[in-house]
């Protein structure tokens, strides 16, 4: 091959010319030719983390129920908490009839400064939906004591605040006779469970009935069968594994499916031990440890608040500033404020504010809302044609004092539609 070049190269040149050609032909690799074609390749990024659908109704307007045995001071304690009369506390089983609804305003140090900041003329704070519903008793589940229709209230509710009375009172009756708290969360427990078994039980029936001419090519069939497949799986829970349905861990395919039969057991449960004023001011009763010991058996993680409806009908009846006072003594503090937060997170509700000279607000929305979403709740126009939002956190705004001053130092941030709004922010809507 170089002779022919050689000659190429000769015939083409003059004659005259004194020039040589020389080609040097590099030999044929191919581990050469594999090297030249292989390129470093950017890492590959992790797989984005799926995000968990959460237990319970995709809203931002949730309710949580107060529920107990009847006499353990449940209607005193909506009394109390909403500052109303609207409860209908009696010395005697089922009193309350119709479940009795308020809103409650939830108490937030970073609304309270943002309005010292703004001293705008309207002030909106967030609220917290509650409803009283009537006393569950033994039986319940099979219709006693008019349970069929007091279980509908709950299950009309997304949380619970089971009202646990560890006080005695030769005057306050209680219904099985004697104080033991211990019991009478079993009774709630069980009640609750039963229900759900037999909800959970009609529709696996129902589910099987029409799943028998199931194939498996359409994609309908196999999400139908999964179905079965987690239905089956919330009733081995109950029955078998003896858990509740939020205690169990479940994808987000289940999840869906839990959702959607709106479970007793599947709600948050807040537990508040209703303590004599005496014991709640010392802190010292005999079954507090002990129905620590049951939740931690039972329900582990869920939370227990100790108040006492007694201490805290005493205080409401009392002037501002005596109240004020009162509080100042060693444990004689109100915790409504304290069950009211507790209540709000444990329905995964956060807030964020819209400020100005005219109003501070509080927007209450569910945790992982996305900002479109969260403008939405001000008004469907805000969702329908977003542009983006103007974030800046509570803790920047109070660090460096003012809105200019925030932007002066580039914390204020433009978001778009994928942004998920995290409590405490600040926002202002751009529109189109």
């Amino acid at each position: 091959m170089i002779d022919r070049w050689r000659q190429f190269c000769l015939h083409r040149l003059p004659r005259t010319s004194t020039v040589s050609c020389f080609i040097f032909l590099r030999p044929f690799s191919v581990s050469h030719t594999l090297q030249a074609k292989k390129k470093k390749m950017p890492p590959k990024k992790a797989p984005a983390a799926e995000k968990k659908v959460l237990l319970g109704r995709p809203s931002n307007n949730l309710k949580i129920g107060i529920v107990g045995l009847p006499n353990v001071g449940k209607s005193s304690f909506f009394n109390v908490l909403s500052d109303t009369d609207l409860g209908k506390a009696a010395n005697f089983p089922y009193a309350t009839i119709n479940p009795e609804e308020a809103r409650i305003p939830v108490p937030d140090v970073r609304f309270d400064w943002l309005c010292d900041l703004y001293k705008p003329a309207s002030r909106v704070p967030a609220f917290l939906t509650c409803i009283d519903i009537a006393g569950l008793t033994a039986g319940a589940s099979t219709g006693a004591g008019l349970g069929n229709a007091f279980l509908s209230h709950v299950r009309a509710v997304d949380g619970i605040f089971q009202v646990v009375r560890a006080f005695d009172d030769a005057e306050v009756i209680h219904v099985e006779g004697d104080v033991d708290p211990l019991r009478d969360m079993e009774i709630i427990q069980t009640e609750l469970r039963l229900k759900d078994i037999e909800w959970v039980e009609k529709h696996l029936d129902g589910l099987k009935r029409t799943g028998r001419s199931l194939g498996n090519n359409s994609l309908a069939d196999k999400a139908k069968k999964e179905e079965i497949a987690t239905v089956e799986k919330i009733y081995k829970a109950l029955t078998v594994d003896g858990k509740d349905v939020r205690k169990c861990e479940w994808n987000n395919k289940e999840i869906e499916v839990v959702n959607s039969l709106t479970l007793l057991t599947a709600k948050p449960i807040t537990y508040l031990v209703n303590l004599s004023e005496k014991d709640y001011i010392r802190k010292k009763n005999k079954w507090l440890a002990k129905i620590k010991g049951w939740i931690d058996a039972h329900n582990p993680g869920d939370p227990l608040i100790p108040f006492s409806v007694s201490l805290e009908e005493r205080l409401a009846q009392l002037p501002d500033d005596e109240r004020a006072e009162a509080q100042k003594e060693p444990g004689a503090q109100s915790a409504l404020g304290k069950i009211t937060q507790a209540g709000y997170s444990s329905l995964d509700l956060i807030r964020y504010f819209t400020c100005g000279p005219d109003e501070v607000r509080a927007w209450t929305i569910r945790k992982g809302t996305k900002a479109p979403q969260a403008a939405g709740v001000i008004h469907s126009d805000f969702e329908n044609k977003f542009v983006c939002g103007e974030i800046m956190t509570y803790e920047d705004l109070k660090e460096y004092g003012s809105e200019a001053a925030v932007k002066s130092a580039g914390k204020l941030r433009q978001q778009g539609k994928p942004y998920e709004m995290v409590d405490g922010d600040i926002a202002y809507w751009k529109s189109g």
